[in-house]
């Protein structure tokens, strides 16, 4: 979508650059959080959920900026920052409550 938005759209070259770094990213705190999430859910380790959560609030915190914030928010853009929000705060559900049976579980 950025090829397209830097191509069509007179997007200024600054901001541009922002959003591809800022994208750059946000798919680094992702990789983490998607890696912390899925090895605290196989070894049952609260702690590596807790960093997944921790992880999360940046990540949320850049689906918001490419909801709102950034130069030019097309439509497909919109529609799916906003089911990614949905997913977000449904893991975040979950992630309390694992976590919360995961620190409750007798360890032999």
């Amino acid at each position: 979508m950025f090829v397209y938005k830097g191509i069509l759209l007179p997007y200024p070259r600054a901001n541009l650059i922002l959003d591809i770094v800022l994208l750059f990213l946000y798919l680094g705190l992702e990789v983490l959080r998607l890696f912390y999430g899925w090895k605290g859910n196989l070894c049952e380790r609260s702690l590596a959920l807790i960093l997944s959560v921790a992880v999360l609030v940046p990540c949320a915190v850049l689906c918001v900026y490419y909801l709102l914030l950034q130069t030019f928010v097309l439509r497909l853009e919109l529609v799916l920052n906003a089911i990614q929000l949905c997913f977000y705060s449904l893991e975040l559900l979950l992630s309390l409550i694992t976590i919360s049976a995961f620190s409750r579980a007798n360890v032999y």
